[in-house]
Order: structure tokens, then C-alpha cells, then sequence
């Protein structure tokens, strides 16, 4: 779903705010996976209230500590603040593998009317493809948390990572006998890509 930010910057929620800019690393970050976009702000009383949800929604996807392969999901913050200021203060307690669009880009209003976003907070769920899976996933992830994901990848057709080169186990770290445990805690898996690896080096970041 790169396609959609073709030609426009999308920054990492990372204590560094990297560019996610080139063709190549947007494609690793949005394709092949369910896509969120989060319409939001953090000034709002009813985005105050959904954005911890939201959160632990998506960190017991994608934190190593729940999972132990990270699921084939990524997320967008599309800022509805009013002010710079206001998106920054609200990423700050998000997660780091969360992407955003800087403040002024009008991509933002494009997406809304696009996706005739009418509320906040308003998470639209995307195919790989493009196509809507669901317009708004508020109420879904509210009342079911993360297993709703496995319907949206089974819908998505979302391709299983699951096939890795041999070299590509040398890099995997060793499970403990509790792992078992934990994954039929949580019925999620994770698989640590490069540049999720990459991303624990770095230190995390929370709209209206």
C-alpha cells in the first residue's frame, strides 16, 4: 500500500524522526500488510480515551515481549491537531513503529475525503491492495483487541513471512521454554525484520 504516499514523506515515531521517503523504504514499511490509518487528535476526549486502547492494540502485535514475530500490520497517525505542537506532544507516548505525516502536508485532507472520514478517532483499515477493509475499526478494537487483526489479514490475503533462508536463522535469537507459554497466551507470532531490529536500538513516541 506504498502507493498511497508515492512522492511524500512519511517520518518514524522514533526518537530520531527518521524520513521514511524512498520508494524502497516505503515499500518495506506499508507493503504486504494490513495498513491502518489512525485519524485522531490529541486534544479530543474521545481520542484521549481510544489512543491507549489503540496502543496496547498494536504493541501486543508487534512488541517482542507478547509476540515472536511481529505481525504483518503497520499503522499511519493521520493528524487531525490543531497544531503542530499537539501532534508532537500526542506521538510522544505512542509506540516507534508508528508512521505519521508531517503537520502541514495536505495529503491529510486528501486521505480524509478519500476515505470520507467524517469523526475522530476514525481507524480505516486497508488491503494491500488499497482496497477498504473496514472504514472504521474503532468500535472492532475496542471490543475485541487484537484478534481482530486475523480477520483482517485472512481478508487482506496478506502473504505469511513465514518462509525464511537458512542464513536467516543464524540471526534469530533463541527461545526460552516459556515461550510456548506466551504464544498461546496471546495466539500471536512475530517475526523480527531488520528494520524492526533496527529500531530497538533507538529509543518510542502518542492526536486530535
Amino acid at each position: 500500500m506504498s502507493s498511497l504516499f508515492t512522492g511524500k514523506v512519511l517520518i518514524r515515531n522514533n526518537s530520531d524522526w527518521d524520513e521514511v521517503d524512498t520508494e524502497q523504504e516505503l515499500s518495506i514499511k506499508l507493503d504486504n500488510k494490513v495498513l491502518l490509518l489512525y485519524f485522531g487528535a490529541g486534544e479530543c476526549p474521545e481520542c484521549q480515551a481510544f489512543a491507549p486502547i489503540l496502543k496496547d492494540f498494536f504493541v501486543k502485535l508487534t512488541d517482542e515481549f507478547y509476540v515472536n514475530r511481529a505481525s504483518q500490520i503497520a499503522l499511519v497517525y493521520i493528524s487531525q491537531d490543531q497544531t503542530q505542537e499537539q501532534q508532537e506532544s500526542f506521538l510522544r507516548d505512542m509506540p516507534r513503529k508508528w508512521l505519521f505525516l508531517p503537520f502541514q502536508d495536505e495529503l491529510k485532507r486528501d486521505l480524509e475525503q478519500m476515505f470520507a472520514v467524517d469523526h475522530v478517532p476514525t481507524v480505516v483499515v486497508l488491503k494491500p491492495s488499497g482496497e477498504v477493509v473496514t472504514r472504521d475499526a474503532v468500535e472492532e478494537i475496542v471490543r475485541l483487541g487484537p484478534a481482530c487483526f486475523w480477520n483482517w489479514q485472512e481478508a487482506s490475503e496478506v502473504i505469511d513471512r513465514n518462509f525464511l533462508l537458512a542464513e536467516d536463522f543464524d540471526d534469530l535469537p533463541s527461545r526460552s521454554f516459556t515461550d510456548p507459554i506466551r504464544r498461546l497466551k496471546y495466539k500471536i507470532e512475530k517475526e523480527p525484520s531488520k528494520d524492526d531490529l533496527e529500531e530497538e536500538e533507538h529509543g518510542d513516541k502518542t492526536l486530535f
